[in-house]
Protein backbone atom coordinates (compact mmCIF):
# COMPACT_ATOMS: atom_id res chain seq x y z
CA UNK A 1 0.00 0.00 0.00
CA UNK A 2 2.91 2.90 0.73
CA UNK A 3 4.27 1.72 -2.47
CA UNK A 4 1.40 2.30 -4.12
CA UNK A 5 0.54 5.72 -2.43
CA UNK A 6 4.44 6.66 -3.87
CA UNK A 7 3.57 5.68 -6.91
CA UNK A 8 0.55 7.71 -7.74
CA UNK A 9 1.50 10.79 -5.51
CA UNK A 10 4.66 10.62 -7.60
CA UNK A 11 2.78 10.53 -10.87
CA UNK A 12 0.63 12.97 -10.10
CA UNK A 13 3.60 15.67 -9.47
CA UNK A 14 5.17 14.57 -12.41
CA UNK A 15 2.31 15.22 -14.83
CA UNK A 16 1.18 18.97 -12.91
CA UNK A 17 5.23 19.66 -13.59
CA UNK A 18 4.41 18.76 -17.07
CA UNK A 19 1.19 20.56 -17.52
CA UNK A 20 2.21 23.70 -15.90
CA UNK A 21 5.66 23.87 -17.83
CA UNK A 22 3.76 23.37 -21.24
CA UNK A 23 0.95 25.62 -20.52
CA UNK A 24 3.81 28.71 -19.86
CA UNK A 25 6.20 27.70 -22.46
CA UNK A 26 3.28 26.67 -25.42
CA UNK A 27 2.17 30.14 -24.43
CA UNK A 28 5.00 31.96 -25.85
CA UNK A 29 5.14 33.54 -29.07
CA UNK A 30 7.92 31.21 -30.88
CA UNK A 31 6.00 28.20 -30.06
CA UNK A 32 2.40 29.23 -30.63
CA UNK A 33 1.36 27.17 -34.17
CA UNK A 34 3.86 25.48 -36.82
CA UNK A 35 6.36 23.01 -36.22
CA UNK A 36 7.80 24.25 -32.88
CA UNK A 37 4.97 23.71 -31.16
CA UNK A 38 3.97 19.86 -32.28
CA UNK A 39 8.35 19.25 -31.62
CA UNK A 40 7.81 20.92 -28.12
CA UNK A 41 4.51 18.63 -27.28
CA UNK A 42 6.15 15.67 -28.36
CA UNK A 43 8.89 16.56 -26.25
CA UNK A 44 7.06 17.02 -22.77
CA UNK A 45 5.13 13.39 -24.00
CA UNK A 46 8.61 11.73 -24.28
CA UNK A 47 9.93 13.28 -21.22
CA UNK A 48 6.70 12.32 -19.14
CA UNK A 49 6.77 8.59 -20.45
CA UNK A 50 11.04 8.27 -20.51
CA UNK A 51 11.61 7.75 -16.62
CA UNK A 52 8.73 5.30 -15.88
CA UNK A 53 9.15 3.23 -19.14
CA UNK A 54 13.00 2.89 -18.77
CA UNK A 55 12.33 1.79 -15.27
CA UNK A 56 9.66 -0.84 -16.37
CA UNK A 57 12.23 -1.68 -19.45
CA UNK A 58 14.86 -2.52 -16.98
CA UNK A 59 12.91 -4.81 -14.50
CA UNK A 60 11.15 -6.78 -17.49
CA UNK A 61 14.74 -7.75 -18.88
CA UNK A 62 15.59 -5.07 -21.64
CA UNK A 63 18.38 -3.70 -20.00
CA UNK A 64 20.16 -1.47 -22.69
CA UNK A 65 17.01 0.36 -23.70
CA UNK A 66 15.70 0.52 -20.43
CA UNK A 67 18.95 2.45 -19.17
CA UNK A 68 18.90 4.61 -22.13
CA UNK A 69 15.03 5.62 -21.16
CA UNK A 70 15.98 6.21 -17.89
CA UNK A 71 18.88 8.19 -18.46
CA UNK A 72 16.87 10.41 -20.85
CA UNK A 73 14.14 10.32 -18.02
CA UNK A 74 16.67 11.57 -15.57
CA UNK A 75 17.77 14.44 -17.46
CA UNK A 76 14.98 15.40 -18.17
CA UNK A 77 13.76 15.44 -14.59
CA UNK A 78 16.28 17.90 -14.03
CA UNK A 79 16.04 20.14 -16.90
CA UNK A 80 11.85 20.40 -16.38
CA UNK A 81 12.62 20.96 -12.68
CA UNK A 82 15.16 24.05 -13.01
CA UNK A 83 12.72 25.45 -16.00
CA UNK A 84 9.33 24.84 -13.76
CA UNK A 85 11.23 26.69 -10.74
CA UNK A 86 12.66 29.60 -12.96
CA UNK A 87 8.65 29.89 -14.50
CA UNK A 88 7.27 29.63 -11.29
CA UNK A 89 9.77 32.40 -9.77
CA UNK A 90 8.31 34.61 -13.09
CA UNK A 91 4.96 33.62 -11.70
CA UNK A 92 5.52 34.91 -8.60
CA UNK A 93 7.00 38.26 -9.23
CA UNK A 94 4.33 38.80 -11.93
CA UNK A 95 1.63 37.65 -10.13
CA UNK A 96 0.66 35.22 -12.85
CA UNK A 97 1.11 38.14 -15.65
CA UNK A 98 -0.90 40.24 -13.86
CA UNK A 99 2.08 42.61 -13.26
CA UNK A 100 4.54 43.72 -15.86
CA UNK A 101 1.98 42.55 -18.79
CA UNK A 102 4.09 44.13 -21.42
CA UNK A 103 7.22 42.26 -20.11
CA UNK A 104 5.98 39.04 -18.78
CA UNK A 105 6.58 37.27 -22.43
CA UNK A 106 10.09 38.24 -22.11
CA UNK A 107 10.75 37.24 -18.52
CA UNK A 108 9.46 33.67 -19.02
CA UNK A 109 11.75 33.54 -22.40
CA UNK A 110 14.44 34.36 -20.49
CA UNK A 111 13.71 32.51 -17.12
CA UNK A 112 13.56 29.49 -19.87
CA UNK A 113 16.21 30.13 -21.28
CA UNK A 114 18.80 30.77 -18.12
CA UNK A 115 17.35 27.00 -17.16
CA UNK A 116 18.12 25.47 -20.02
CA UNK A 117 21.58 27.17 -19.52
CA UNK A 118 21.85 26.05 -15.60
CA UNK A 119 20.71 22.70 -16.86
CA UNK A 120 23.64 22.38 -18.71
CA UNK A 121 26.34 23.70 -16.45
CA UNK A 122 24.51 21.10 -13.51
CA UNK A 123 24.96 17.89 -16.09
CA UNK A 124 28.54 19.02 -16.88
CA UNK A 125 29.16 19.24 -12.75
CA UNK A 126 27.89 15.84 -12.43
CA UNK A 127 29.70 14.27 -15.13
CA UNK A 128 33.15 16.01 -13.78
CA UNK A 129 32.53 13.82 -10.61
CA UNK A 130 33.43 14.49 -7.28
CA UNK A 131 35.80 16.77 -5.79
CA UNK A 132 37.91 15.94 -2.63
CA UNK A 133 37.52 17.38 0.82
CA UNK A 134 39.72 17.68 3.63
CA UNK A 135 39.40 17.70 7.02
CA UNK A 136 41.54 17.25 10.21
CA UNK A 137 39.13 16.64 13.38
CA UNK A 138 40.57 16.68 17.33
CA UNK A 139 39.44 13.63 19.06
CA UNK A 140 39.10 13.68 22.96
CA UNK A 141 40.78 10.51 24.10
CA UNK A 142 42.18 9.41 21.05
CA UNK A 143 44.84 7.35 21.87
CA UNK A 144 48.26 8.45 20.56
CA UNK A 145 48.78 4.72 18.58
CA UNK A 146 46.24 6.21 16.03
CA UNK A 147 47.00 10.19 16.04
CA UNK A 148 47.18 10.33 12.23
CA UNK A 149 44.46 7.88 11.00
CA UNK A 150 42.61 8.79 8.02
CA UNK A 151 39.22 8.12 7.07
CA UNK A 152 37.57 8.70 3.89
CA UNK A 153 34.36 8.90 3.95
CA UNK A 154 31.70 7.88 0.62
CA UNK A 155 27.54 8.49 0.70
CA UNK A 156 25.12 8.18 -1.35
CA UNK A 157 26.57 6.55 -4.02
CA UNK A 158 23.67 5.36 -5.81
CA UNK A 159 24.99 2.70 -8.06
CA UNK A 160 22.49 1.34 -10.80
CA UNK A 161 21.39 2.01 -14.10
CA UNK A 162 22.94 5.49 -14.24
CA UNK A 163 25.48 5.65 -11.94
CA UNK A 164 27.09 2.45 -13.25
CA UNK A 165 30.56 0.06 -13.03
CA UNK A 166 32.30 2.69 -15.31
CA UNK A 167 31.72 5.38 -13.14
CA UNK A 168 32.61 3.02 -9.89
CA UNK A 169 35.83 2.15 -11.25
CA UNK A 170 36.68 6.45 -11.13
CA UNK A 171 35.75 5.98 -7.87
CA UNK A 172 37.73 3.20 -6.28
CA UNK A 173 40.84 4.12 -8.28
CA UNK A 174 40.59 7.96 -6.58
CA UNK A 175 39.87 5.83 -3.32
CA UNK A 176 42.87 3.81 -3.20
CA UNK A 177 45.27 6.57 -4.49
CA UNK A 178 44.44 8.33 -1.13
CA UNK A 179 45.61 5.15 0.49
CA UNK A 180 43.45 5.41 3.31
CA UNK A 181 43.50 3.58 6.73
CA UNK A 182 39.61 3.09 6.76
CA UNK A 183 36.81 3.42 4.38
CA UNK A 184 33.56 4.47 5.54
CA UNK A 185 30.43 4.39 3.41
CA UNK A 186 27.00 6.22 5.40
CA UNK A 187 24.37 4.85 3.00
CA UNK A 188 22.56 4.93 -0.12
CA UNK A 189 25.25 2.88 -2.16
CA UNK A 190 22.18 1.19 -3.72
CA UNK A 191 19.87 3.48 -5.42
CA UNK A 192 16.69 0.91 -5.94
CA UNK A 193 18.28 -2.26 -7.47
CA UNK A 194 20.18 -4.66 -5.12
CA UNK A 195 20.48 -7.38 -8.13
CA UNK A 196 21.62 -4.52 -10.40
CA UNK A 197 24.33 -3.61 -8.49
CA UNK A 198 25.33 -7.38 -7.60
CA UNK A 199 26.97 -6.88 -10.92
CA UNK A 200 29.65 -4.56 -9.58
CA UNK A 201 30.78 -6.49 -6.84
CA UNK A 202 34.36 -7.26 -8.17
CA UNK A 203 34.78 -3.55 -8.06
CA UNK A 204 33.31 -2.73 -4.86
CA UNK A 205 36.15 -5.31 -3.52
CA UNK A 206 39.18 -3.75 -4.98
CA UNK A 207 37.87 -1.00 -2.03
CA UNK A 208 38.43 -3.83 0.50
CA UNK A 209 42.24 -4.45 -0.69
CA UNK A 210 44.27 -2.61 1.12
CA UNK A 211 42.23 -1.22 3.87
CA UNK A 212 38.78 -1.93 6.24
CA UNK A 213 35.66 -0.82 4.94
CA UNK A 214 32.78 -0.16 7.08
CA UNK A 215 29.58 0.61 5.83
CA UNK A 216 25.54 0.71 7.31
CA UNK A 217 22.68 0.81 5.20
CA UNK A 218 20.92 3.80 4.01
CA UNK A 219 17.18 4.66 3.35
CA UNK A 220 17.46 3.38 -0.08
CA UNK A 221 18.92 0.06 0.67
CA UNK A 222 15.60 -0.83 2.35
CA UNK A 223 13.82 0.30 -0.83
CA UNK A 224 16.12 -2.07 -2.35
CA UNK A 225 15.90 -4.69 -0.10
CA UNK A 226 17.49 -4.43 3.48
CA UNK A 227 18.49 -8.10 3.43
CA UNK A 228 19.70 -8.15 -0.39
CA UNK A 229 21.81 -5.16 0.06
CA UNK A 230 23.26 -6.65 3.11
CA UNK A 231 24.13 -9.58 1.43
CA UNK A 232 25.88 -7.50 -1.63
CA UNK A 233 27.98 -5.45 0.82
CA UNK A 234 29.15 -8.61 2.88
CA UNK A 235 29.86 -10.36 -0.61
CA UNK A 236 32.14 -7.09 -1.26
CA UNK A 237 33.91 -7.87 1.86
CA UNK A 238 32.68 -4.73 3.86
CA UNK A 239 32.19 -4.74 7.37
CA UNK A 240 27.79 -3.94 8.19
CA UNK A 241 27.22 -2.07 11.09
CA UNK A 242 24.31 -2.99 11.99
CA UNK A 243 23.53 -1.64 15.68
CA UNK A 244 27.07 -2.08 16.74
CA UNK A 245 30.80 -1.19 16.90
CA UNK A 246 34.03 -2.20 16.37
CA UNK A 247 37.55 -1.08 17.63
CA UNK A 248 39.49 -0.41 14.67
CA UNK A 249 42.86 -0.10 17.13
CA UNK A 250 42.99 0.01 20.97
CA UNK A 251 40.77 3.12 22.22
CA UNK A 252 39.37 3.82 18.32
CA UNK A 253 35.88 2.70 18.01
CA UNK A 254 33.88 3.01 14.50
CA UNK A 255 30.06 2.39 15.01
CA UNK A 256 27.16 2.35 12.78
CA UNK A 257 23.62 1.96 12.98
CA UNK A 258 20.89 1.68 9.92
CA UNK A 259 19.10 4.34 8.84
CA UNK A 260 15.64 5.22 10.89
CA UNK A 261 14.03 6.39 8.42
CA UNK A 262 14.00 3.70 5.70
CA UNK A 263 13.60 1.09 8.79
CA UNK A 264 10.66 2.50 9.62
CA UNK A 265 9.31 3.06 6.12
CA UNK A 266 9.17 -0.33 5.49
CA UNK A 267 8.17 -1.62 8.44
CA UNK A 268 11.14 -2.83 10.37
CA UNK A 269 12.49 -0.25 12.93
CA UNK A 270 15.96 -1.60 13.82
CA UNK A 271 17.73 1.57 14.88
CA UNK A 272 19.20 1.34 18.38
CA UNK A 273 22.30 3.79 19.06
CA UNK A 274 22.09 3.39 23.03
CA UNK A 275 22.93 -0.54 22.25
CA UNK A 276 25.14 0.34 19.62
CA UNK A 277 27.44 1.75 22.06
CA UNK A 278 26.83 0.40 25.08
CA UNK A 279 30.16 -1.82 24.66
CA UNK A 280 32.43 1.21 24.71
CA UNK A 281 33.91 2.35 27.52
CA UNK A 282 33.83 6.07 28.33
CA UNK A 283 36.08 8.26 27.22
CA UNK A 284 37.07 5.81 24.73
CA UNK A 285 37.06 7.62 20.80
CA UNK A 286 34.40 6.77 18.88
CA UNK A 287 33.15 7.42 15.06
CA UNK A 288 29.71 7.02 14.50
CA UNK A 289 28.25 6.38 11.44
CA UNK A 290 24.89 7.34 10.42
CA UNK A 291 23.15 8.04 7.23
CA UNK A 292 20.62 11.33 8.27
CA UNK A 293 22.14 14.07 9.66
CA UNK A 294 19.59 14.27 12.91
CA UNK A 295 20.13 13.28 16.56
CA UNK A 296 23.00 15.15 16.39
CA UNK A 297 22.72 16.17 20.47
CA UNK A 298 21.69 12.70 21.50
CA UNK A 299 24.91 11.10 19.66
CA UNK A 300 26.82 13.84 21.38
CA UNK A 301 25.08 13.10 24.99
CA UNK A 302 26.49 9.57 24.67
CA UNK A 303 29.90 9.94 23.70
CA UNK A 304 30.43 10.39 20.21
CA UNK A 305 33.56 12.52 18.96
CA UNK A 306 33.08 12.33 15.54
CA UNK A 307 29.23 11.96 13.77
CA UNK A 308 29.59 11.39 9.90
CA UNK A 309 26.36 11.47 7.54
CA UNK A 310 25.06 11.70 4.26
CA UNK A 311 21.45 11.62 2.82
CA UNK A 312 20.80 15.47 1.82
CA UNK A 313 23.35 15.64 -1.45
CA UNK A 314 23.82 19.27 0.10
CA UNK A 315 20.05 19.75 -2.31
CA UNK A 316 21.84 18.48 -4.97
CA UNK A 317 19.91 21.29 -7.68
CA UNK A 318 19.91 24.48 -6.13
CA UNK A 319 17.29 26.15 -5.12
CA UNK A 320 16.16 22.87 -3.90
CA UNK A 321 18.68 23.21 -0.99
CA UNK A 322 16.12 25.08 0.49
CA UNK A 323 13.80 22.58 1.55
CA UNK A 324 16.57 20.13 2.05
CA UNK A 325 17.68 22.80 5.15
CA UNK A 326 14.18 23.07 6.14
CA UNK A 327 14.24 19.40 7.09
CA UNK A 328 17.56 18.83 8.21
CA UNK A 329 19.58 22.37 9.40
CA UNK A 330 22.67 20.59 9.23
CA UNK A 331 22.49 19.95 5.63
CA UNK A 332 25.89 20.17 4.14
CA UNK A 333 29.61 20.48 5.74
CA UNK A 334 31.21 20.27 8.88
CA UNK A 335 29.36 21.72 12.58
CA UNK A 336 30.10 21.25 16.18
CA UNK A 337 27.91 20.09 18.59
CA UNK A 338 27.90 19.73 21.60
CA UNK A 339 31.47 18.98 21.96
CA UNK A 340 31.41 16.10 18.88
CA UNK A 341 32.29 17.20 15.57
CA UNK A 342 29.61 16.57 12.64
CA UNK A 343 30.70 16.20 9.18
CA UNK A 344 27.68 16.08 6.96
CA UNK A 345 28.51 14.56 3.18
CA UNK A 346 27.16 16.39 -0.27
CA UNK A 347 27.10 12.92 -1.47
CA UNK A 348 29.63 10.75 -4.07
CA UNK A 349 27.21 10.59 -6.71
CA UNK A 350 23.81 11.72 -7.09
CA UNK A 351 20.40 10.08 -7.31
CA UNK A 352 17.58 11.14 -10.20
CA UNK A 353 18.94 13.85 -12.33
CA UNK A 354 22.77 12.72 -13.56
CA UNK A 355 23.06 17.09 -12.10
CA UNK A 356 24.63 19.11 -9.78
CA UNK A 357 23.82 22.84 -9.35
CA UNK A 358 26.21 24.60 -6.72
CA UNK A 359 25.81 21.46 -4.64
CA UNK A 360 29.32 19.62 -5.90
CA UNK A 361 29.82 15.53 -5.25
CA UNK A 362 32.69 15.59 -3.04
CA UNK A 363 34.75 12.51 -1.68
CA UNK A 364 36.19 13.30 2.22
CA UNK A 365 39.43 12.57 3.77
CA UNK A 366 39.31 12.92 7.64
CA UNK A 367 42.64 13.12 9.92
CA UNK A 368 42.04 11.80 13.26
CA UNK A 369 44.21 13.82 15.57
CA UNK A 370 44.75 13.70 19.40
CA UNK A 371 43.66 16.66 21.65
Amino acid sequence: MRVAVFIFVALSIWSLEHLYVGWRVLGLPAFQEGSLRLWLQILLLLGWLAYPLGRIAYAVGWHTSGRTLEYFGAVWMGVLFLVLGALVAVDVVTLGGRLLAERVVVMRSVAAALALVAALFAWVCAAVGPGLVEHEVRVAGLPAAADGTTIVHLSDVHLGTILGGGWLDRIVDRVNALDPDVVVITGDLIDGDAGTVSEFVPQLEKLNDEQRVFSILGNHEYYAGRVQSRRLMDAAGFQVLDNRAVEVVPGLWIAGVPDDRGSRQTGEAETDLERTLAGVDAGEAVVLLQHAPENEMAAAVLGVDLMLNGHTHGGQLWPFHVLVRMAYPHYAGRYEVGGMTQIVSRGTGQWGPPMRLFAPAEIIRITLRSE
